[in-house]
């Protein structure tokens, strides 16, 4: 279960903000919150790179809380405001993998 809620929101959550926020754009929208998934490189700075026990928000270097800062002031930036979003969502679906360890 906490696999599917994480990759769900992961997945689901980005589909369904670009197809309500963005409807002109949808498939451009999708494509920028998807790429942030590469904030998960942080995780190869790690020993060990997965920790099935490990709460990656707060822990690695983009997702700490400092981080997290930057991500939310992301939204208040219109050229930005996907890319935000995407990390923002992102950090949101962390979030819940750690609420549900």
């Amino acid at each position: 279960m906490q696999t599917a809620v994480h990759y769900g929101i992961h997945f689901g959550l980005p589909l369904a903000v670009a197809l309500i926020f963005f409807k002109n754009n949808w498939k451009k929208a999708y494509l920028v919150m998807l790429l942030t998934f590469v904030i998960d490189l942080d995780h190869l700075l790690a020993n060990p790179i997965f920790d099935r026990n490990r709460c990656s928000v707060g822990f690695h270097p983009l997702h700490s809380y400092y981080a997290i800062a930057v991500y939310f002031g992301f939204l208040f930036v219109k050229p930005l405001r996907m890319l935000g979003l995407g990390l923002v969502i992102h950090i949101i679906a962390d979030t819940a993998d750690c609420l549900l360890m």
